[in-house]
């Protein structure tokens, strides 16, 4: 983020507290946010992207939704365009109508659909109508991958290790890749019984295949799941992010307000982690009171080079979405 961009985007900040600028990391490229999820305000989506070092962000939205996420990002682009060049169409997929709702945003702007995070399979056919909309309109898809764990009956686009024939059926689609079950099946040895399981990775996982497979498939390096997945066995972290260099982009799925690990949800765990079932594991008090956007960043900062950081950092999204970055 440059001196014009970060002063711009804290002119912005008249609600929130002063942020010290030896505070804010610096990362060794731009990086843009490809799992942001809106705030009420102006003001609480800037502030995330200060304090945590990030130039842009994509918006997406959870439906149901009180929140208009096209009124949103005009809002947002009317104070600082440059932090908020994208955002993505989302709707409730229960209702009827739901891919006219679907086409008007992609035409009133939207770079692609998500997060699609519903309670069906993701290989059934409301799934598949999404899917094929998506190639039609040429926009990529958000998935958030959830099988049940444990005694828990509760999913969300369940059905990972059937998905193959999904990105068989439908090569003109982007499918992006988010989640617990994604991010716990790149190892072999993943057996549904841990949220966010630890330990060596086994090769020959499902989630690597269907990157390495298909051309289709893309993921997104954002939640408690991926950083689970990256600190595990940082050997093959490294060789898997050098494998998948071009298919793999930043994002945060962070619900931390400030960029530093504030407020009552991160306080807990995060949001993005216990507010969504997950058991307390290690993996999640572990990031109490953290950014998951600058645990995540620096991550792959230790575990890549900076070319590959950049990649997928900043460039990867671009080429994704059709933006020049």
């Amino acid at each position: 983020m440059d001196r014009r961009q970060l002063l711009a985007g804290m002119s912005a900040l008249a609600a929130t507290p002063a942020f010290a600028q030896d505070d804010i990391p610096r990362w060794s490229s731009p990086v843009i946010d490809m799992h942001f999820h809106t705030r009420g305000t102006v003001e609480q989506n800037i502030a995330h992207q200060i304090g945590a070092g990030i130039t842009a962000v994509s918006l997406i939205s959870l439906p149901p939704s009180p929140l208009d996420i096209a009124d949103i990002y005009a809002k947002c682009r009317a104070q600082n365009a440059a932090m908020f060049p994208v955002w993505f169409g989302a709707t409730d997929l229960t209702t009827p109508g739901f891919e006219a709702r679907l086409t008007a945003q992609v035409k009133a702007g939207a770079k692609g659909f998500g997060e699609v995070k519903m309670p069906v399979d993701a290989d059934g056919p409301q799934m598949r109508r999404v899917y094929a909309l998506a190639a039609d309109l040429g926009v990529p898809v958000l998935v958030h991958f959830q099988d049940p764990i444990g005694d828990s009956q509760s999913f969300f686009n369940r059905g990972l290790r059937r998905f193959a024939p999904v990105l068989q059926a439908n090569p003109r689609t982007k499918f992006i890749a988010h989640a617990n079950s994604f991010w716990a099946n790149v190892s072999a040895s993943n057996d549904d019984t841990a949220t966010y399981p630890t330990g060596p990775v086994v090769r020959g996982g499902i989630s690597d295949k269907l990157l390495s497979d298909y051309p289709n498939m893309f993921a997104d390096l954002s939640a408690t799941s991926c950083n689970t997945f990256l600190s595990r066995d940082a050997a093959f972290s490294t060789d898997f992010l050098k494998r998948h260099q071009d298919k793999l982009h930043f994002g945060s799925d962070c619900f931390c307000e400030d960029g530093r690990g504030g407020s009552a949800a991160q306080a807990g765990g995060g949001r993005a982690a216990v507010g969504r079932g997950a058991p307390a594991t290690g993996a999640v008090t572990g990031l109490r009171g953290k950014c998951l956007a600058r645990e995540n960043l620096g991550l792959v900062t230790r575990l890549t080079t900076p070319e590959i950081f950049r990649k997928m950092a900043w460039t990867n999204a671009h080429r994704l979405i059709g933006l020049p970055a």
